[in-house]
Formats: C-alpha cells, sequence, structure tokens
C-alpha cells in the first residue's frame, strides 16, 4: 500500500465549503445550551428539585473507581467535575455538562450532513430535527450518561463516513485513531455502544465497504479502544462482573417495560416527536436505496440491525435513540438532494422549520418540565396523551422521570428530626440504612449540612462500599416493609415518620423506622442484603 494513497472508493461525494456549516453549527449549539439553561431555571423555580439519579453520580463522583455496579466511570468523574466547579444548588449551572454535551450533538449533527454531501440547508435541517427531539430535549436537560452517549456515537460514525471516502493513508490513520478513542471513551461512559459497534461492523461485513476493514489502521484502531476502555475492564474483574450480574437481574426481572415490535417502532415515533419522522426516515431510506448513499449504505443497514437487536431482546425504547442523528443528518442531505429547484429548497427549508418549531413548542413540557405539576397533568388532559414510562410501577400524578425529582429535601429533613431527637449519646451509636440509591444519596448529598450521618444501602453500587462499620446497634431505616416484617431482623423497632410526598414515586411512599439491636450484624448478613437491579 501506498504511503499516500490507498485503494480509493467506488466514488467520492462532492462536499460543500464546510467553514459556513461550521458556523451555523455553533449557532445551532449555542442555541441548545441557551435553552437548557432557561428551561432548568424555570425548572426549579417551578419546584422541580434534583433527579434520583444525579444524586447518585454526584455520590459516586465522590468516591472515584474505575467501575461501579450499573455504569463504567465516565458520569461519575463528570459528575466530580460539575459539583467542584459550580456544586449543585443551582440545577441550571450542575446541568451545564449535560447542556454542553447536548451543544456537541448538534455541532457534530451538522459535520455529519458536510461529510455525507450537504450543504448549509441540509446541515441546517438536520440540526433543528435534531434540536426538537423529544428524547435529545430530556437526556440534554438532567446530568445522565445519556447526554454523552450520542457524541461518541457520532464521532464513530463521522469516522466511518471519512474513512470510506479516504484516499490518503493519513487521513485514514487519523479517523481510525478518531473510532478507536471515541469507541473507548463511549465504553467508559456506557456499555451500550458495544451493540452500536456490533451492529456497525455486521453491517460493514455485508456491504462492499468490508474493504476498509483490510486497513492495518482498523486492528491499531480496535486496540486503542481496548486499551481505552480496559481500566473499567479490569475492575468488572477484580469485582467478579457485578455489572453482568445487575443485567441478568434486570433482564429476568418485571422492571421494566417490554415492548413488541410494532409497540417499539411506535415509541421510536413518539421519542424523537412524530413531526421529525419525515427527517430521520428519509435518512434511513436515503442510506438504504439511494445511488448517490451507496457508499454510506452500511449505515442504514446497521440501523435495520440495531434496531432488530433490540426487539429481540426487548431493549428500552431509549437504547436507539444516541444513533439517530446519523439519519437526522442523512435525511437533510436526502431531501435537499431531492428538491432539485433552488426556491423550492428554500420554501421547503422555512415551511418544515416551522413545523418542526410549532411540534417543539407544544410538546416541551412532555420532556422537560416546564410547567408546575398541576399544570402538566392539566395539559395532559387537554392533548389526551400519557407518556409512557420505560419501568413497570403503580399509577402516579406524574411520569416517572419527573417524580423522581420530588421528596427528597422533605426526606432528609423528617430523618434529620429523627436523628437530633435523640440523646447525644445515642446519636454517637446510630446508623442510617436506606432501601434504594435515590435515598441513601439523598442522605449523603444532603445531610451533611443537618449533621447527619453517613447512609448505608445494600443497593447497586452502596453494596460494594459496604456497611462503613455500622453493626445495627440502632438504626434509623428508611424502607417499605411493614413493622412485622422489621421485627424479624431487630429486637425492636417503632415507626419514627411516614414518607408520603403526594408527587414521589410509589416505593418512595412508606415508614420510616428506628430500631434497635440488629440480630445479625450487617457485615454478617451484607451478602443477603445486596440489591442489583
Amino acid at each position: 500500500m501506498s504511503a499516500t494513497a490507498i485503494s480509493a472508493p467506488p466514488s467520492s461525494t462532492r462536499r460543500s465549503s464546510l467553514s459556513p456549516i461550521i458556523w451555523i453549527a455553533l449557532l445551532f449549539a449555542a442555541i441548545k445550551v441557551i435553552l437548557h439553561i432557561v428551561t432548568n431555571i424555570v425548572a426549579q423555580r417551578l419546584g422541580y428539585g434534583i433527579f434520583r439519579d444525579e444524586m447518585y453520580y454526584l455520590i459516586c463522583g465522590q468516591r472515584l473507581a474505575f467501575g461501579y455496579v450499573d455504569q463504567p466511570p465516565m458520569i461519575a468523574l463528570a459528575a466530580r467535575v460539575s459539583d467542584t466547579l459550580f456544586g449543585h444548588e443551582h440545577l441550571w449551572a450542575m446541568r451545564l455538562i449535560p447542556a454542553l454535551a447536548g451543544a456537541a450533538k448538534i455541532f457534530l449533527t451538522g459535520m455529519l450532513a458536510w461529510a455525507l454531501g450537504g450543504g448549509r440547508r441540509a446541515a441546517a435541517i438536520a440540526m433543528l430535527g435534531v434540536m426538537v427531539a423529544g428524547v435529545y430535549l430530556g437526556v440534554d436537560s438532567f446530568l445522565s450518561m445519556n447526554c454523552f452517549d450520542p457524541v461518541f456515537w457520532m464521532l464513530c460514525a463521522l469516522a466511518l463516513i471519512m474513512i470510506v471516502q479516504a484516499e490518503r493513508e493519513e487521513t485514514v490513520r487519523n479517523w481510525w485513531i478518531v473510532l478507536g478513542v471515541s469507541a473507548g471513551l463511549g465504553m467508559e461512559n456506557k456499555i451500550s455502544i458495544v451493540f452500536f459497534l456490533v451492529s456497525v461492523l455486521i453491517a460493514l461485513l455485508l456491504t462492499p465497504q468490508r474493504r476498509i476493514l483490510a486497513s492495518k489502521w482498523f486492528a491499531v484502531s480496535v486496540l486503542l479502544m481496548v486499551l481505552v476502555a480496559l481500566p473499567n475492564l479490569l475492575w468488572q474483574i477484580h469485582y467478579h462482573f457485578p455489572t453482568l450480574e445487575w443485567l441478568h437481574d434486570v433482564q429476568n426481572s418485571d422492571k421494566d417495560v417490554k415492548l413488541g415490535p410494532l409497540a417499539f417502532m411506535k415509541a421510536q415515533w413518539f421519542m424523537l416527536h412524530p413531526f421529525t419522522v419525515l427527517l430521520w426516515a428519509c435518512g434511513v431510506i436515503w442510506l438504504l436505496a439511494s445511488k448517490a448513499a451507496r457508499q454510506f449504505r452500511f449505515l442504514g443497514v446497521a440501523y435495520l440491525i440495531f434496531l432488530a437487536l433490540l426487539m429481540a431482546m426487548h431493549g428500552k425504547d431509549y437504547y436507539l435513540a444516541p444513533i439517530y442523528s446519523v439519519y437526522f443528518a442523512a435525511g437533510g442531505v436526502a431531501l435537499f438532494s431531492w428538491a432539485r429547484d433552488r426556491v423550492w429548497k428554500n420554501a421547503l427549508l422555512g415551511a418544515y422549520a416551522v413545523f418542526l418549531i410549532w411540534g417543539c413548542y407544544r410538546s416541551l413540557p412532555f420532556s422537560i418540565p416546564v410547567l408546575s405539576p398541576n399544570d402538566f397533568v392539566a395539559y395532559e388532559k387537554k392533548l389526551g396523551f400519557t407518556p409512557q414510562d420505560t419501568e413497570n410501577h403503580d399509577a402516579t400524578i406524574l411520569p416517572q422521570f419527573y417524580a423522581d425529582r420530588f421528596g427528597w429535601h422533605e426526606l432528609v429533613a423528617q430523618v434529620s428530626t429523627i436523628y437530633h431527637s435523640l440523646p447525644p449519646d445515642e446519636q454517637k451509636i446510630t446508623g442510617i440504612f436506606a432501601g434504594n440509591y435515590g435515598e441513601a444519596s439523598a442522605i449523603n448529598l444532603f445531610g451533611p449540612q443537618y449533621g447527619l450521618p453517613e447512609a448505608i444501602s445494600g443497593h447497586q453500587n452502596y453494596w460494594i462500599w459496604g456497611p462503613r462499620g455500622y453493626t445495627g446497634q440502632e438504626m434509623i431505616v428508611i424502607n417499605g416493609s411493614t413493622p412485622e416484617k422489621m421485627n424479624e431482623y431487630y429486637a425492636s423497632c417503632k415507626i419514627a415518620g411516614v414518607r408520603d410526598h403526594p408527587l414521589a414515586m410509589p416505593w418512595e411512599h412508606g415508614n420510616i423506622y428506628l430500631c434497635y439491636g440488629r440480630k445479625k450484624t450487617y457485615a454478617a448478613d451484607w451478602n443477603d442484603l445486596k440489591q442489583y437491579h
């Protein structure tokens, strides 16, 4: 192979000038950040608090490691950086990093449109589609792994698009390196990227673009990916693969809603907003059927493989979300390649843009809490639409995504009242046991300002952190058990408080006990307290 060139692709895409697209992409990205800052300020003023998982990530960030039971290390590191820079009092500041990740997603959508041969208009309509998609508005509005996922997936897709068009080995080398590092970082963020990579690999093998896998730089890319992901793999080995145990437990439980194929496709339609289907569906069709897209055909095939894989595994509907930016970009290219007349292109851009913005305005309360709880419930009734939660649970006033933002400060205040009602000598030996990571994290995040001791739990990574020296001599216990059940484990228990916040999830309703004399110490009973679900 020549030092300066590789076997050229069957055809090359004539790309537009990059500079104008970069400026438009930066503008869209800035709007995205401003949108999330404003809506988070509004949400906090309406009474919405920190999300359950955010508290857990912040606590994980205080205990940095190369892995956790239910996530790789990146989200904990991001939470640590966010908490160090901004704290967690002002939610708009704590959630600035997710907003920036969302902006990166918008920017990369424009770059994907350019790489696929689109111009400014194609990039603009693609970025607008991604900006108004409900699932992206939701995941970019709070701190979680899901806001980072699309960034790594899109970098991998962009790298592959550039590789299949490359004519210089230097270009091939650079983009394979980008892909390897991005894939590795993606694994350090969320393991679901593996399914995306497998789908893309199978798609490449099924199309003429399999030729790119013959490059030595493909092997280098795989090696880089493994090296970047190695710390979490070593952590998994050390702790006997707790993430696999957790996934197995979830798969064999009734926790998650399992959708059939038609229901899964309907969920994709609603997840991305019904008005955007014209854009991303055209992108999939263009990649699968257009002659102009034949060198990118593997991306369309990868979608079908990934879709079938998730349906077969009964994966959650949003697991597919990170891949859609590729198809929004392809859809923008498709729409403007099919519209030949310049006047028609401008009319198409304007009319569809207005349509998307209006649809986003109407549906925004279902993605970001910009209405008070009472107004949101009234809005649901007015539209006759109720969002489908991804987990099975009893009926709630609010969807889980919103309900999990209520009750935490009230819980900590109640526990503080119970704890400080004890004599000082009892306080010194009293600990707190929480039934799940949300409750434990609320105590550990907000408890120090009340002078509370550290909470322990058997849920998720709290089990790995252990009983922290507590024996069970005297404990405040937060769970949903009956007094009779509690007395099986303790010499005596009494109800010291009741959790009854009307907007919180059902499992956040129940008693708070003050218990004495655990019959088996926590250290002796810790294995039986493990909850991976």
